[in-house]
């Protein structure tokens, strides 16, 4: 499987590492023999239609830009020109997410699509502004689109709905799906310190950004609805359709409160029925939604098996990438299987 992998972040670095650490034991375990031939970045690109070395990899993890490599750099080269005339059946998008136009990711995606190409993305913008609209421009290109990293991060939340869940009826979700806000709450609730301070902790611990928004205004829990919405749920929506409050307003007050019910305060994802929302709201504390710090949980209401809670890490670069390798062997194997049938 010949890979082209765009965005050259925490991310993409994750990739390339598991990459190449993993590659021998893929090989032998899933028949899966998977060549980096080009990164794009920024600035530029590295390209070996043979495959770029482990040990080139590793090499490029140093270079600054990556298209200064004396070997295989192209500076200039947009991702996508790579995309369009580099030979390799996936195309892996991790740039930053914009949920204003969603760019330069819907347009890589989308030539990835026009060229026959396979897509996995961790890319939320995308996903949160056009999710209805990819998914059938996949099909009509007859090609794989995957992004179980846009939501849980490491934790495959998208993949123990769709795939442990196959056959039952998914009801309603509610979810924890933001460590930033999580972390927040939890230092206040136990804390009990005010907003600011815990959200210039979490900025000092790199859990916050230094504007934090899309983190604190519930916008990156909404992206992360909207894709659990139409993945899960079959439902047709975008982010303008999520009813969206975030946690500034969230007060010591309302947290005390809380506690005499033996409550707390957590920012909560849900669909049910024809609601999709986020907004902060009192949980039980012996509720298995009930996650502290960074953790993020999600809880699938069901008509058969009841209510099933899974529980992770949300983000971080080599969670994010290994749900990447899920992924890249998730298109593998159909792939595989379509050969057969």
């Amino acid at each position: 499987m010949r890979i082209i992998l765009v965005g050259y972040g925490t991310v993409g670095k994750g990739v390339t590492s598991i990459l190449a650490r993993r590659c021998t034991e893929k090989v032998k375990d899933y028949g899966f023999n998977p060549k980096i031939v080009a990164i794009a970045d920024i600035d530029g690109a590295v390209v070996n239609p043979r495959g770029l070395s482990p040990e080139k990899l590793e090499a490029l993890k140093q270079t600054r830009p990556i298209s200064s490599d004396p070997e295989f750099g192209h500076p200039g080269m947009s991702a996508l020109d790579v995309i369009e005339s580099v030979e390799a059946e996936v195309v892996v998008e991790v740039t930053p997410v914009n949920i204003k136009n969603a760019e330069p990711a819907l347009s890589h995606i989308t030539k990835a699509f026009k060229t026959g190409k396979h897509v996995v993305t961790t890319n939320k913008g995308p996903l949160a502004l056009a999710m209805p609209a990819l998914t059938e421009l996949a099909e009509f290109n007859n090609v794989f689109l995957r992004f179980s990293g846009t939501v849980g991060g490491g934790t495959p939340m998208l993949e123990f709905a769709k795939r442990c869940l196959a056959g039952d009826h998914i009801r309603s979700i509610q979810g924890i799906l933001n460590g930033t806000t999580n972390y927040i709450l939890t230092e206040m609730a136990q804390n009990h310190v005010t907003f600011q301070e815990a959200l210039s902790n979490a900025q000092k611990l790199g859990y916050a950004e230094r504007e934090p928004s899309m983190d604190i205004d519930g916008f990156d829990t909404a992206c992360k609805v909207v894709i659990l919405a139409n993945w899960i749920m079959n439902k047709k929506i975008t982010l303008k359709d999520v009813d969206r409050t975030g946690i500034r307003e969230v007060s010591l007050q309302e947290l005390g409160e809380a506690s005499k019910k033996n409550n707390t305060l957590k920012l909560v994802g849900s669909i049910d029925g024809d609601t999709a929302a986020v907004k902060p709201i009192e949980v039980p504390v012996t509720n298995p939604l009930c996650v502290s710090g960074v953790l993020n949980a999600v809880t699938f209401f069901t008509e058969y098996a009841g209510e099933q809670t899974l529980i992770g890490a949300g983000a971080g670069g080599i969670e994010t990438a290994s749900a990447v390798l899920r992924d890249l062997l998730d298109i593998r194997h159909k792939l595989a299987t379509k050969l057969l049938s």
